[in-house]
């Protein structure tokens, strides 16, 4: 005779290896370091989505719960605001804590980096809904707002207590108050973290796009709109999701 327990079938064994799959990668761009607060918060927000995953209400409850309470300890204790309503990416990364504010209808994408101090959320009360969407391999400075429905694009880059309020195209350095864009022509100095996930070996570096070379031979920087990107970038939590990392998230809110 087969029982079918109720609280197997709510559980999906893709979800559940999705989400120990994520956390791995979490865990490996914050330097393995799982004491980092950013590891914790990400943690707790892939849990968050993770558990809206569960269908039967009655079991999710429990798990409802838990988080709410591991989501209350990250914000206050770290300063860490991280609703699992917002579309985070892969492999972002916290670098710092204290005063991070991300709005529930944020976009971030795969490979950001935000640090301590950072706002993403609405610029106007009566449009409670408009929040930053953020690209691939975007980088935060310390003490950044980015307010409303801005667009950041791919590998843009915040300069450090800048107001963003309007769009910033791919490979471009915004600062100021408000902020200006001061377009780089995709030169810019790699990070060590984006260093070391170029020269990654497997696909990814037989994908990279080939060095330039100067006009008298000797070789130059890859052009980093060429660079290949690590594994199949994806919005974890964006709508209709097709990346392995991504989950469809504030469906549900209970």
């Amino acid at each position: 005779m087969n029982v079918k327990i109720p609280i197997m079938s709510s559980l999906s064994r893709s979800e559940v290896a999705r989400f120990v799959r994520l956390v791995r990668e979490d865990l490996e761009a914050h330097d393995g370091d799982w004491t980092r607060a950013g590891f914790q918060a990400m943690l707790v927000y892939r849990f968050g989505v993770w558990r809206m995953s569960i269908r039967t209400r009655l079991i999710r409850a429990p798990f409802s719960v838990l988080w709410r309470a591991l989501f209350a300890a990250v914000r206050n204790f770290y300063g860490i605001e991280l609703p699992f309503t917002a579309r985070v990416g892969r492999r972002v990364i916290f670098e710092h804590q204290h005063g991070i504010v991300v709005h529930g209808n944020t976009e971030i994408g795969d490979d950001c980096i935000i640090r301590q101090g950072v706002t993403l959320g609405i610029r106007r009360l009566d449009r409670l809904k408009e929040a930053p969407v953020l690209g691939k391999g975007v980088n935060v400075g310390a003490g950044a707002k980015i307010l409303g429905h801005v667009l950041v694009g791919d590998h843009a880059e915040i300069g450090a207590n800048s107001v963003v309020l309007e769009n910033v195209p791919p490979y471009t350095l915004a600062v100021g108050i408000p902020a200006h864009n001061v377009p780089r022509n995709g030169k810019r100095r790699m990070g060590r973290r984006e260093r070391a996930a170029r020269s990654a070996p497997g696909p990814v570096r037989a994908a990279a796009a080939p060095a330039s070379t100067r006009a008298n031979g000797t070789p130059g920087r890859s052009n980093a709109n060429g660079a290949a990107q690590n594994g199949a970038s994806s919005t974890t939590n964006g709508p209709p999701s097709k990346g392995p990392g991504s989950t469809m998230a504030g469906v549900r809110t209970h």
